[in-house]
């Protein structure tokens, strides 16, 4: 059995041929160290001159295409192509990265620069919009951004005179950019007379507002402002690409191959021709310049990179070259000597030294090269061409020596024989070719048989057998030199072959993942000495495999580097080394081969950091050598968590269904019932797929959670308190090292996390947007400042926040596999672990980005929880076999055996650790894991008698530990609670379900109990009195979906899913009788009213059977059902059944026979039911929803009073209606606690409680019923009602029309808005020159001579100058005069002004930035900040260019614009507030969603944005006493507003206390005192 593990050796990358000059530019530097920084392919490099050394940076994973220097030349950013690419800030000197840029570009990043302090960096996307964006690269935050152009941007630059002023240019346009607040405002260089509007490619910035730019047509451009002031003809012969400022002056490079210095004042100095030195050739076209003192690099679209000293400027050095433009394919090592050949279709073949890292020979040929060999004694180099020709050289001159031209298509492959005398030359024309080498390469013998291209051959040692492989995946063997096809096997196992580049065949099957096209690897070679294989594919991956590999999906350890394909890869003949060459990025590299004994050494040295770690996550094959997963983990591993319907869902689908209902709408309905319930106590806690989430608070109460609610209990008191901010299941939970805050992370399709305090239960901060389906997992920093969360999405990305401010820091991808954990290091608060399936990962934050590496832990182990130890190095992970890991940075030290299967709890105390497992052991560790002082066994024998129910079993899985207040805290598997005392006894505190749905509840007849019965297979007994413990369980064979209480109580009846049912004593819970007549689930079964003396029992195979209970008979059948029976209701006199079947069919029948009857629903509703469960029928239409196609209305329950019906559905929701709940889509009273599905609803016998069930929460809820009369102020009273009824108080004219202007916008000052009209003096007469068509090829029109002006002297236009408005805005808007200045002004708009009117002296002055309407002003009622007003003006769509809406801030004495803020609001800002401290504003939108957003505007940031109301809304303002709490009122309704950190909470106004109140559309708010 060969070794299925990754080879222990290992490539380390030592040299790259090559520059990337085409299609970039600007991409060669001078670093503050004299060395050279550029990039080729995928890798960053730095280039020391003087020692010949190059070092590399790797944290880009496709081609880079833009790299700018920081001003003070250390640090470097690249910028990478690809489908989400992002931008490397890094240190040139440790090629480190720094910080990491990411998720705002698409496409890929066209060029960067950073600002003249170096603290913002600019970059410019390759998106269709050509987004510009202004970062914080430290922070990894962007501060701006906006649309630069519709077209190309080839340059960007800050303008190092001005601070926040930018200019770019590119495709037929430059454009001057400032920056003020979060927006770019863009203004176009006007051209005008003095040049032609061309495509300027480069541009630097001078002092004075001067900006010299490059155009395509060699001239140079000079720009004040942002007009055109001159131009410098003929700068350059054609294009100039490349434009460097230094303090002597400014170089320029353009396609003439000249480079040309100019002083500071743009005088020439001198000119370099590089076409007319020894090594120019024609055609030389220069990219990229870069002068410091007198030397100049020089970039060239034929990636070389040459060396000038000016005062010697006719010699300069070619210090680096590579392949020209074109694929690279050919490549071959001498058979003797430390050399490479490469050849391409560039059509020049080269010969590179591997030992002094240089080109050491070029040729140019007449085709495009695509294969190469040498011959075995290293005399002739063999090259295939395009064309079919193959052309052998002599390597000592590159003189030909033969040319031959056999074939049409392509030689592809090529190789000599290990005798020297033959060589084979593969075609596209499906076949080998054999020539005699000594007979002047006559052709000797010829292959056929294959059916496609040839891509590989290989000959065997003896020279008499060669092997091919073709296009179609076929492997066939020839004889040499005869061509004969061998296909006998058995001759062919003997065969041993002199190379293997083959990609079939037994031996390296390997090399293939298991689900691959057998075509994306491109080559092989075999090292047969040190038995490893490398491979090289079509995703820029180098791997390095064992060598023979026979199973599919081997081991592998992988490189990256180059970006796209990689054509070829072989060892040199000494196997230092491994050369790989690139097909697009026609580039060579050359790795160093480490074998084992020299890796074990280099451990010291710090590994290369990669993005891409080499030990794959992808090369795990067959778990087989991994040990079996424990069945728990499986199971929670395999936990998706996707809903069919997320709630974040139901507001559009509201809408959806809406249009459909708007008659309904019209009719008048019944109000909400009166009463309503709280929740009161949940039997439940969620252990089976969470861990880790159970904590004591500050107060020495207890925090967990279940279903969608945080708990917060109290022990002495037995009482519980809520938070309940979520609406889906919460699946992780974090507390704050002050024990007062908690975290906790919830599922949905954009998953929120919310910080709330465990005093008051209200949320302080929420964070939303990064996560998709689901947070599994979270953890403080030890200063509380920061929250780390991991996300289900299939990359489990990590997001590191600032959670106060609700800011994302950092956020990466974490692994393919499940994360389990992730602790933030409590001494370095940048550096974080993740630990998971096969996996532990050690994090450092690098600006926005994350960097992680694996730790070293030669076999691959899924790690369920960590920890850190005492110091910042160490960590203490447990792993799913019991055992403890200790690692010291990244690699292990030494494991210790814990407990028998996984541990999936650690915790660490002051001195020392404590663990749990799934062995149900809680141990307590010295501090370094060497002694284990005690354990504690969870079992029956040692619960205390205080104990709130009774442990399940014995030794369940421990899920969660915590310590505190002298005792230890443990969560378990099985849903229980325990308090261990650490003298031995145990507490049982909470205690619910385990995991599998619960569907089956019966509430006592007259006692304070409830029964329930899940698929955990078990049946329970609940206390709902203040004891609220669980009172008896006992176990079934089978899970049960129903359960009911005789009249008396004494007995209860039990239905389980396998078709039998049980009726058991209700005090001991013994067998009385049991009956097994059907095959499918009971889904209901009742006892007939007064005695009890029949028993109906409904099944999943559509019978509902009646017995006699007296004497165990089976009495009838109810027949005729077409679909499974989900509902059974008796009346009361025990003679008439009322079922409901999935299908929505309402059936009756007579008892005790069975038989059908139909009853006109004007009598059903005469009839006196004895209960009320079922969801169909006239007197219940309304319950259910408007989106009734994916939420079904699972329970109902009628109160003994008959007042109210209860619901549950399968969005988890509980509602209340008024009973009879006629008409459809009834207003409705809701509570959002349980998760997933309510399976089941009851009220107790005196009403005083509501109890429900979950299924997927497992949970048993209590709700407190508040009758009607008793009513204090309460949280969570629910949402009215889905459809808003139309009869409710109607609309004033004016507000009518208001709500229905459409605003249009004037969009840039350039283009005004289409006037209509025709001025008196054209009318009639021809078009103007004004008028013809914007964009015409042809050449301008004449202009028209202007007789009157001849001879005279022209008058300059004066600017006009606004003097005086008349007009106030007040036809629709409002609040929009003010007084400033203790009333000696005031402050008003209209059009697109803001008006300061003096009052004294009657005087206006304007404030005139806006380009269109505005819609509102505010004024600043903070000392701190006087007279600063903000206004709101109409835009069309927010796509944040320039013309979206707006909202100015400014000085209304000074008219200066203090900040301007861009926003999404597209139609335009109807509304602004700021804050009690002044330092937020708000503002509200006219989108669809009237957009409600809370800015920062002194930074110009936004701080949050939600969607506001469906209907408009007018007015939005906050309390005059608070940065946090604001109301929003319009078209019928009010809303009050609470933001925690960065996200925003709403409630909508509740009139219903109000005897007959209704809803109106409000027109403005005033805030009262609290008395």
């Amino acid at each position: 059995m060969a070794d299925r593990t990754a080879p222990n050796c290992h490539l380390r990358l030592e040299w790259v041929y090559g520059y990337r000059g085409h299609q970039c530019r600007n991409n060669l530097y001078y670093t503050a160290a004299k060395e050279i920084v550029y990039f080729v392919a995928g890798v960053g490099v730095v280039y020391n001159t003087r020692e010949h050394k190059q070092k590399f940076y790797l944290g880009h994973n496709d081609d880079i295409i833009s790299l700018a220097l920081h001003p003070e030349r250390v640090l470097v950013a690249t910028g990478q192509v690809g489908k989400e690419p992002y931008i490397c800030v890094w240190d040139s000197y440790t090629v480190q990265t720094v910080s990491i840029l990411k998720d705002v570009h698409t496409h890929g990043i066209a060029c960067l620069a950073f600002d003249l302090e170096g603290q913002c960096l600019v970059s410019v996307g390759l998106d269709s919009k050509n987004t510009i964006c202004v970062w914080d690269w430290r922070r990894g935050k962007v501060l701006a951004a906006a649309p630069g152009h519709t077209d190309r941007i080839f340059d960007i630059s800050w303008d190092l005179y001005q601070p926040s002023k930018l200019v770019s240019c590119g495709v037929k346009h430059i454009k001057f950019w400032s920056l003020c607040g979060n927006a770019l405002t863009p203004k176009r260089g006007v051209f005008g007379k003095t040049g032609d509007l061309q495509t300027i490619l480069c541009l630097a910035c001078a002092k004075d507002e001067v900006t010299y730019s490059g155009a395509l047509n060699g001239d140079i451009y000079v720009w004040k402002g942002i007009n055109l002031m001159r131009t410098v003809q003929g700068a350059h012969g054609s294009g100039i690409f490349s434009m460097n400022v230094c303090e002597e002056g400014f170089a320029t490079g353009g396609r003439d191959g000249c480079v040309r210095l100019w002083d500071l004042n743009f005088k020439p100095i001198t000119v370099i021709d590089l076409r007319e030195t020894d090594q120019g050739y024609k055609g030389l076209s220069v990219r990229s310049v870069c002068w410091r003192g007198d030397h100049i690099l020089v970039g060239t679209q034929d990636s070389e990179i040459f060396e000038v000293v000016v005062h010697d400027r006719t010699k300069p050095f070619l210090i680096m070259q590579g392949h020209c433009e074109g694929e690279l394919w050919a490549l071959a090592v001498h058979p003797t000597k430390p050399l490479a050949m490469t050849g391409s279709d560039d059509r020049s073949v080269r010969i590179w030294s591997l030992i002094d890292h240089a080109l050491i020979a070029r040729c140019n040929m007449e085709e495009p090269i695509r294969c190469a060999a040498v011959s075995t004694d290293g005399i002739h180099l063999a090259l295939g061409m395009k064309d079919g020709s193959f052309t052998v050289l002599r390597v000592r001159d590159m003189t030909e020596v033969v040319h031959i031209k056999d074939r049409k298509e392509a030689i592809h492959e090529l190789k000599y024989s290990p005798d020297g005398a033959h060589l084979a030359v593969g075609s596209n024309d499906n076949s080998v070719d054999i020539y005699g080498v000594v007979q002047r390469y006559k052709k000797v013998g010829e292959c056929i048989g294959s059916n496609s291209f040839i891509t590989h051959m290989d000959w065997s040692t003896d020279s008499k057998c060669l092997q091919i492989n073709d296009g179609s995946g076929r492997r066939l063997f020839y004889r040499m030199p005869s061509g004969k096809e061998v296909t006998n096997r058995e001759e062919l196992k003997l065969v041993q072959w002199a190379s293997w580049t083959c990609v079939l065949g037994p031996e390296v099957n390997g090399i293939w993942p298991k689900y691959s096209d057998i075509n994306d690897i491109n080559s092989v070679d075999a090292n047969f000495n040190n038995q490893v294989l490398v491979t090289a594919d079509d995703y820029g991956l180098v791997k390095l495999l064992r060598y023979p590999c026979v199973k599919k999906g081997a081991k592998f350890k992988k490189y990256l580097g180059h970006s796209a394909h990689i054509t070829n890869a072989r060892w040199s003949h000494d196997y230092q080394w491994v050369i790989t060459i690139g097909g697009a990025d026609h580039s060579v590299f050359q790795w160093k081969f480490v074998p084992e004994r020299k890796s074990k050494e280099a451990m010291h040295i710090a590994p290369q950091e990669t993005l891409a770690d080499s030990n794959s996550e992808e090369s795990d094959s067959d778990q087989s050598d991994v040990p079996e997963m424990d069945s728990e983990i499986e199971q929670e591993t395999q936990h998706t968590y996707l809903r069919q319907v997320y709630k974040e869902d139901l507001p559009q689908l509201k809408e959806q269904c809406k249009e459909k209902h708007r008659a309904i709408a019209m009719k008048k309905k019944e109000r909400a019932p009166g009463s309503g319930v709280k929740l009161h106590f949940i039997h439940g806690y969620r252990g089976y797929d969470c861990r880790s989430n159970l904590f004591y608070t500050q107060t020495g109460e207890i925090v967990y959670h279940v279903a969608a609610i945080g708990v917060v209990y109290n022990r002495q008191q037995n009482t519980q308190r809520f938070y309940m901010g979520h609406d889906d299941d919460i699946l992780s939970l974090a507390i704050h090292p002050l024990k007062d805050f908690v975290a906790t992370g919830q599922v949905g399709r954009d998953s929120s996390i919310h910080i709330w305090d465990t005093e008051t239960l209200k949320p302080i901060s929420v964070l939303r947007g990064f996560h998709q389906l689901g947070v599994c997992a979270l953890d403080f920093s030890a200063d509380g400042k920061r929250l780390a969360s991991v996300g289900l999405d299939e990359n489990h990305t990590i997001v590191l926040w600032d959670w106060r401010k609700g800011e994302k820091l950092s956020a990466m991808r974490g692994s393919k596999d499940k994360i389990f954990v992730v602790k933030i290091n409590p001494y370095l608060p940048d550096k974080l672990i993740t630990a998971g399936v096969k996996h532990m990962k050690f994090w450092h934050k690098a600006g926005g980005g994350l960097i992680g590496r694996k730790g070293n832990m030669g076999k691959t182990e899924t790690m369920m929880c960590a920890v850190y130890g005492w110091s910042e190095e160490m960590v203490f992970s447990g792993t799913c076999t019991g055992d403890i890991c200790i690692w010291r940075d990244m690699f292990l030290m030494k494991t210790v055996k814990a407990h028998d299967g996984p541990v999936f709890s650690v915790h660490a105390l002051e001195k020392g650790f404590v663990t749990g497992g799934k062995d149900g052991i809680v141990a307590l560790w010295d501090d370094t894991f060497e002694r284990c002082l005690k354990t504690y066994a969870i079992k029956r024998a040692v619960l205390a008698p205080g104990s709130k129910g009774l442990l399940l079993e014995d030794n369940p899985s421990i899920r969660a530990i915590s310590l505190g207040h002298g005792h230890i805290l443990v969560g378990t598997k099985n849903g229980e609670i325990l308090e261990v005392d650490k003298s031995g006894p145990i507490t049982l505190l909470v205690q619910g379900h385990m995991e599998g749905e619960v569907w089956g509840l019966a509430t006592h007849p007259h006692l304070p109990l409830c029964a329930t019965v899940s698929d955990d297979k078990t049946l329970r007994i609940w206390d709902l009195s203040p004891s609220h413990c669980m009172l008896a369980v006992r176990k079934l064979r089978k899970g049960g979906r129903c359960c009911c209480f005789s009249p008396d109580g004494k007995a209860l009846a039990v239905g389980l899913n396998d078709g039998s049912f049980l009726i058991v004593n209700a005090d001991t819970l013994e067998d009385l009788v049991s009956f097994h007549h059907r095959k499918d689930v009971i889904s209901d079964i009742r006892f007939s009213p007064g005695t009890g003396k029949y028993l109906a029992v409904a099944s999943g195979d559509t019978f509902v059977d009646i017995y006699n209970v007296m004497n165990s008979k089976r009495v009838g059948v109810c027949k005729g059902c077409l679909n499974y029976i989900t509902h059974l209701d008796w009346d009361k006199r025990g003679k008439l059944l009322q079922v409901n079947t999935g299908a929505k069919e309402q059936f009756f029948f007579e008892a005790p026979r069975g038989k059908r009857q139909t009853i006109p629903s004007t009598e059903v509703e005469k009839i006196d039911w004895s209960t009320w469960t079922c969801v169909l029928g006239t007197s219940v239409e309304g319950i259910w929803p408007l989106i009734n196609e994916v939420t079904e209305v699972t329970a109902a329950c009628l109160s003994n009073d008959r007042k109210v019906l209860a619901t549950g559905d399968d969005l988890g929701y509980v509602k209340l209606f008024r009973y009879p709940v006629k008409g459809k889509y009834a207003k409705f009273k809701r509570y959002v606690a349980h998760s997933t599905h309510v399976t089941n609803v009851r009220w107790t016998h005196d009403d005083s409680l509501l109890v429900t069930v979950g299924g997927g929460d497992t949970c048993l809820m209590i709700w407190a019923h508040e009758p009607e009369g008793h009513r204090e102020f309460k949280q969570c009273d629910s949402e009215e009602s889905d459809i808003e009824s139309e009869d409710d108080g109607g609309y004033d004219s004016d507000v009518t029309r208001e709500n229905e202007i459409n605003y249009t916008i004037k969009a840039l000052s350039t283009n005004m808005r289409p006037m209509t009209g025709v001025k008196p003096h054209l009318q009639l007469k021809e078009p103007s020159v004004d008028e013809r068509p914007a964009v015409s090829r042809a050449l301008p029109q004449p202009e028209k001579l202007q007789t009157n002006n001849v001879g005279k002297k022209k008058r300059p236009i004066e600017d006009l100058v606004l003097e005086l408005v008349f007009g106030y805005r007040g036809n629709d808007c409002r609040n929009n005069v003010h007084y400033l200045n203790e009333g000696a002004d005031i402050i008003y708009h209209t059009a697109s002004v803001g008006i300061v009117l003096n009052l004294t002296t009657s005087c206006q002055s304007f404030y005139a930035e806006h380009s269109d309407d505005i819609l509102c002003l505010t004024i600043n009622q903070h000392p701190k900040f006087p007279n600063v007003v903000a206004t709101g003006q109409v835009g069309d769509t927010g796509d944040m260019s320039a013309t979206s809406p707006s909202i100015h801030v400014w000085d209304a004495m000074t008219k200066q614009t203090l900040s301007v803020l861009r926003c999404f609001h597209s139609g335009g800002v109807c509304s602004v507030s700021f804050s009690a401290t002044g330092k937020l504003l708000l503002s509200v939108g006219l989108d669809p969603e009237h957009t409600v957003t809370i800015w920062k505007w002194q930074e110009g940031a936004k701080v949050a944005s939600r969607v506001g109301h469906t209907q408009r809304i007018f007015v939005a303002e906050f309390r005059p006493d608070s940065d946090t709490h604001f109301v929003s009122v319009g078209i019928k309704h009010v809303r009050f507003w609470t933001l925690a950190g960065r996200a925003l909470l709403s409630k909508k106004g509740v009139l219903s206390s109000i005897e007959d109140a209704r809803m109106q559309t409000m027109l403005s708010v005033a805030f009262g005192a609290v008395p």
